[in-house]
């Protein structure tokens, strides 16, 4: 229960910051101004050199009163690419592949160019077609496997293998030459799943357990493949959609999220969340070599600042912040570190039956990360 009787009408669950000995009204007032842009609900848990403070706002469900439980999973978009840049650099570590190796020698099938490098998954620079959907040189959208509206929705009960996601991209014209430019596409990600498969010759679940999740106890943590379920307690996702001028509310909590794979798939919780953004930005997962080059934005992301797999990013006080944030319909993650990983926020943020457009839904989203971290890395 809450700690006072205003905070649970507001929805605001501060026993776990109260615990603590910690009081931050200015991050509750945050979750709560989030919730005023139009998402149902909000966890958050901030670690600032050794204190914690949690809290959530909103509602766990629509039609019901209960705040989000702030030990609740949720699915985290595409925080998984930096799982997985993770894993594919320890295996980098443990000698198993080399950073610079071409794709292709390790899966020939698909007749990828031969210039790509395990490298340029990770960073983007590969110039394969984003299966999502990308692009075009006119700059019109290319269409991908449905991610909007009743096709969307419908798809949830689809499996998709990761090969046929790769087939789909490959199917497409190249972006640009391999290493010469840089676009975000998921394929990227899909192709490096189907590398750790092939370099280690086990299950990509499992792999992640060994290289990732298991060193550091986080068993909250899953790669769920074709399963809909997610682990209790959790909140609830909300996809709002028209069909011939009718709305339409889906709850989009569980489902079949193949179509994402190793791009965008994991559930997790904001303390594994934390966990892994504070062993691994405090040096405890990579070789010293190797996390500075994740740490190195390609000069070609520009504004973006995308090394492998992870995003840097200047805060409004000259500080420098490290993160990457997910998302899809229903879904926003955030994690964001620290130098040093002292410092974490990690957040999940559920959309509900608001009046909000893909459009308006980024554009909460900004203002909700906006807010989030300058009350967390500028504070004094």
């Amino acid at each position: 229960m809450s700690e006072t009787n205003n905070a649970h009408r507001h929805g605001v669950d501060q026993d776990a910051s109260a615990a603590s000995g910690q009081d931050r009204p200015e991050l509750r007032a945050a979750i709560e101004e989030i919730v005023g842009f139009g998402f149902a609900g909000v966890q958050l848990r901030v670690h600032d050199q050794g204190r914690t403070w949690v809290g959530s706002a909103g509602v766990r469900k629509l039609g019901e009163t209960a705040e989000p439980p702030t030990d609740g999973h949720f699915r985290v978009g595409s925080v998984t690419k930096t799982l997985v840049a993770t894993a594919v650099l320890r295996l980098v570590a443990e000698g198993a592949i080399g950073l610079d190796d071409p794709v292709a020698d390790s899966l020939p099938e698909f007749g990828l160019d031969g210039r790509i490098t395990v490298r340029m998954l990770l960073q983007h620079t590969s110039g394969v077609f984003n299966h999502t959907g990308d692009l075009g040189p006119d700059g019109t959208l290319l269409p991908g496997i449905p991610v909007q509206g009743q096709e969307y929705v419908d798809a949830l009960s689809h499996t998709y293998r990761p090969e046929e996601l790769v087939r789909l991209a490959l199917s497409k014209p190249a972006r640009f030459e391999p290493g010469t430019d840089w676009s975000y596409s998921n394929t990227n990600y899909v192709l490096a799943r189907l590398l750790i498969e092939e370099t280690t010759g086990r299950p990509f679940a499992a792999e992640m357990r060994r290289l990732v999740l298991d060193p550091l106890g986080m068993t909250h943590t899953v790669a769920p493949d074709a399963s809909p379920d997610i682990p209790e307690p959790h909140a609830h996702a909300y996809y709002r959609y028209e069909v011939d001028g009718r709305v339409e509310v889906a709850d989009v909590t569980r489902g079949n999220y193949s179509w994402a794979s190793s791009s965008g798939d994991m559930i997790s919780t904001t303390e594994d969340l934390h966990t892994f953004m504070s062993a691994l930005l405090g040096g405890r997962l990579l070789p010293a070599p190797l996390l500075a080059e994740m740490r190195t934005p390609h000069p070609k992301s520009g504004d973006f600042r995308y090394g492998l797999g992870l995003f840097t990013e200047d805060t409004d006080c000259g500080g420098t912040v490290f993160h990457h944030n997910g998302g899809f319909a229903g879904w926003a993650a955030l994690m964001y570190g620290s130098p040093d990983g002292g410092t974490t926020l990690t957040a999940s943020l559920t959309i509900g039956d608001a009046d909000l457009d893909f459009a308006a839904a980024a554009q909460a989203f900004e203002k909700a990360k906006k807010r989030l971290v300058t009350e967390v890395f500028c504070a004094g």
